[in-house]
């Protein structure tokens, strides 16, 4: 009993013993199974209780220290990104341009091309061999078929 008589903290345990001890009993045991506590400790300022309070008093400063980088490195993010986006677009609108460009210098020549097969005179290739040969009128409509189709398609 003259270890009970001595002690300051008086708390039940989780397998519901009573424990006495002169150091503050572990941040497991709840508020409701500490009994006794030493004089001048109140309910809410324990000392298992006083480095939780001071690491969340810490850790306040610093969040609040914190929240401004973080909206920074968004504002960093957000301008990298738009920037990216801007590029990405300027790269569409030179690949659209010289899409386009291609398709008016392929309508000119397919227009031209088709001038030349429409106006009935002779003409002349060179065959695989790099022999000379004159298109027949079978050949001349296939081929008046194919630049048409070449019209159709980039001359809109």
């Amino acid at each position: 009993m003259s270890i009970a008589a001595s002690a300051q903290w008086q708390w039940t345990d989780k397998d519901g013993r009573k424990v006495f001890s002169d150091r503050a009993p572990p941040a497991d045991i709840l508020d409701k199974d500490i009994l006794k506590r030493p004089a001048g400790r109140s309910a809410t300022a324990g000392t298992t209780d006083a480095p939780a309070s001071a690491a969340v008093a810490a850790s306040a400063p610093q969040d609040a220290a914190s929240a401004p980088k973080l909206s920074g490195v968004d504002k960093e993010l957000a301008e990298k990104k738009k920037k990216a986006e801007e590029a990405e677009a300027a790269k569409r609108k030179a690949e659209e341009e010289r899409v386009l460009k291609a398709k008016v210098e392929n309508c000119a020549r397919a227009k031209q091309a088709q001038t030349s097969l429409g106006s009935g005179m002779r003409i002349a290739r060179t065959n695989e061999k790099g022999e000379r040969e004159v298109m027949d009128d079978a050949a001349r409509a296939s081929e008046l078929k194919r630049i048409q189709s070449i019209i159709d398609s980039d001359c809109k």
